[in-house]
């Protein structure tokens, strides 16, 4: 019997005679982020596959953008999105578009569960206050 790349095998590893001439496919996922300025009083949300990563991005990049203006920022919340980039950039603007400061501290509440166009956001739990 032959396994193909995408199966595994528990305690097999590529040095153990694995195939290594087919690249593995990678998996991301897409998330999207709420921080917040208490210096401007202002929330901004993005997405990416990194999200711990592009608030250190936010908090340091040398480039004029709204979010240098901003900092410091925090991370308030996360949500895994969707592994499609393109499903993930139908709802990051959704969210902008309401312009509603109410919605995003909806968001970083807890207990505030999505509905609606925002039910498939599943929030991530390591972010606390």
């Amino acid at each position: 019997e032959h396994l193909t790349v995408n199966q595994r095998v528990s305690g097999s590893s590529p040095e153990a005679g694995a195939n290594k001439s087919r690249p593995m496919s990678v998996f991301f996922m897409f998330y999207i982020y709420i921080i917040y300025s208490f210096s401007n009083d202002k929330y901004y949300v993005g997405y990416s596959t990194d999200p711990l990563r592009r608030v250190i991005e936010h908090n340091t990049k040398p480039f004029k953008t709204y979010s240098s203006k901003c900092r410091p920022w925090v991370l308030k919340v996360y949500f895994q999105c969707s592994a499609s980039e393109k499903e993930t950039i139908r709802i990051e603007p959704f969210i902008k578009k309401q312009k509603s400061r109410k919605l995003l501290e909806q968001l970083c509440n807890p207990d505030f569960i999505p509905s609606g166009f925002l039910a498939q956001l599943v929030r991530v739990p390591d972010v606390r206050d």
